[in-house]
């Protein structure tokens, strides 16, 4: 990099919009959406999508929602138009989807594009040329009013051609490209010089696309070039302003939702971004945004996972573990507070959530997560997962989502920093059964074998007097031991401290069903205090309660001694 930037590049000049109205707006309802997957995205691959790939995709597509779709390219290659035959040809194509075709301003590409599309129901013909200085002095060598006339011959011979599609809902679409790099009043002309020949009316509104074809400033200089066109186009309620942005400084989503606020009605981008160099909007993001303020976003995502999983197969391409919403990782929470945090939302939400003085249904209100993953079709359990930097709440979580153990809040507390420890000795994160694992290896298995291992128990009597006899092993010695208290734990506590076990006393206990059916087991939890004031906590399973519970005080006294 050199030392002096300035010396070698310069910022973009602001657009002159003193009294800007985009800021204060705010978005109510979703965009037309227009995927560009299968042209846009699918040139930008390293091995372009075969047909079969292409067929599945945009069947996704259309199941997602997507109610205009570009096809592709039906002039490049022969694979590409036979692409658009077959899905006229045979049907594939919904009443109500419409399919769009980009094409150059070239008489012969534009020839053959017409010839893709004979007999489709609903078309848009995508027209474009580019206008920014940079490609009118590098690419084509041509004055501004050159490249106006290359895109009127290419409106016009467009035009000529309608006649052919009769029976066809045609619609026509045009795009200065490099339009974020052209200046704005050239971008009007040029527009303008198109709307001439096309005669838009606002009963047969033409597209004008409007791209950010390489993001060369801030998204808020998007914005101004997009509301500076929608306040001085001529004839603006005959035109449709749509946006389709890139993302060559990460701005993309930015960029696009500002756009929105600065009159756009339309969107074109792809699936997760897929897209040439940083890659296109990704529309999922955007959709999913609107969504989580309560937009309807006309799109369905409500099966990620299976989206993610097509897109894949037939890209080759991958969804980074970060990426917003899509991404492994973006409903897991690794640290403790966050993990501690998201649990008592969640627990919150299971209840009914935040009560509303309005009366009106609760609200998504759970700290860190601005949607419920179930609405895109994950699981709470894939939320908090746990490692070195992971607190108590994010391991009772994960032990209670995926094992049913519901750690009293004490014991969270006492376990929590055992586990870490265990996990920081590992360095990497663990799994549910992982931690389960070192939960029982802790506590239950502290039982068996340990110091003090039962052999036999039983209590029996009634109104707070009970009276036990237990046999337990001590270092492996035998004895036989009798005790009286109040219930049968605290029989067996009498029992033992007469066979000569240290004084405790059991200052906290907590046992529910571990699982359900004729060999349901039981958990319980116990915490014992020692004559010195130190407390530990013991845990015990069995398929009776009572034998679990007395095994949770040898797991306690174990762990104590």
């Amino acid at each position: 990099m050199t030392s002096n930037p300035i010396s070698k590049y310069r910022p973009f000049p602001p657009i002159a919009l003193p009294d800007r109205q985009w800021p204060g707006r705010t978005l109510t309802q979703a965009p037309t959406w227009c995927s560009v997957d299968l042209r846009d995205g699918n040139q930008a691959l390293a091995v372009p999508m075969n047909v079969s790939q292409k067929l599945e995709l945009f069947d996704t597509l259309v199941k997602c929602g997507f109610k205009e779709i570009e096809v592709g390219f039906p002039s490049a290659s022969n694979t590409e138009f036979q692409f658009n035959r077959s899905l006229i040809e045979e049907g594939r194509i919904p009443d109500d989807v419409t399919i769009q075709v980009l094409v150059q301003a070239r008489e012969d590409l534009i020839e053959k594009t017409v010839q893709s599309v004979a007999g489709a129901k609903r078309v848009i013909i995508h027209l474009y040329n580019s206008t920014s200085p940079a490609q009118r002095r590098v690419v084509f060598g041509l004055e501004k009013s050159e490249i106006v006339n290359v895109a009127v011959r290419g409106a016009q011979w467009i035009k000529d051609r309608l006649p052919r599609l009769a029976g066809t809902n045609v619609r026509l679409q045009y795009s200065p490209e490099s339009f974020s790099a052209t200046e704005v009043e050239f971008a009007k002309e040029i527009s303008e010089a198109v709307m001439d020949v096309w005669q838009p009316t606002p009963e047969r509104r033409m597209i004008l696309n409007l791209p950010d074809t390489v993001e060369v400033a801030g998204p808020n200089v998007y914005a101004d070039q997009i509301e500076w066109i929608a306040r001085n186009l001529r004839n603006r309620d005959s035109i449709i302003i749509s946006l389709h942005t890139h993302n060559d400084r990460g701005t993309g989503v930015a960029a696009t939702e500002l756009g929105l606020l600065a009159g756009a009605e339309r969107v074109e981008g792809t699936l997760f971004g897929n897209g040439e160099r940083t890659g296109n909007l990704d529309i999922v993001t955007v959709a999913l945004n609107l969504y989580a303020h309560g937009i309807d976003p006309k799109l369905d995502f409500s099966d990620l996972n299976s989206l993610i999983e097509i897109y894949e197969r037939c890209t080759g391409m991958t969804v980074p573990a970060r990426h917003p919403y899509a991404g492994e990782l973006v409903f897991t929470a690794f640290s403790g507070s966050h993990q501690d945090a998201i649990k008592k939302g969640l627990a919150e939400w299971a209840r009914g959530g935040r009560a509303r003085a309005d009366g009106e249904p609760a609200v998504w209100d759970v700290p860190y997560l601005t949607i419920n993953p179930r609405d895109v079709g994950r699981e709470y359990r894939e939320v908090i997962r746990v490692n070195s930097q992971s607190g108590k709440g994010g391991v009772a979580y994960l032990l209670e989502s995926e094992f049913g153990i519901e750690l009293p809040k004490d014991m969270q507390r006492e376990f929590g920093p055992i586990a870490n420890d265990a996990v920081d000795a590992l360095g990497r994160e663990v799994s549910g059964a992982e931690l389960r694992a070192m939960f029982w290896k802790e506590y239950v298995e502290r039982e068996t074998p340990g110091r003090y291992q039962l052999e036999h128990f039983h209590a029996d009597g009634s109104r707070g007097k009970f009276r036990c006899r237990a046999t337990v092993t001590r270092d492996g010695e035998r004895l036989d031991l009798t005790g009286e208290g109040n219930g049968p734990i605290a029989a067996f506590v009498h029992a033992l401290a007469g066979a000569g076990a240290p004084k405790f006393e059991v200052a906290n206990y907590k046992e529910h069903a571990l699982s359900s059916g004729a060999e349901a087991s039981a958990i319980a939890y116990i915490q014992i205090k020692v004559a010195d004031g130190t407390t530990r906590w013991g845990v015990g399973v069995d398929t009776n309660i009572e034998l679990a519970s007395i095994k949770a005080v040898l797991s306690a006294l174990n762990r104590a001694v």
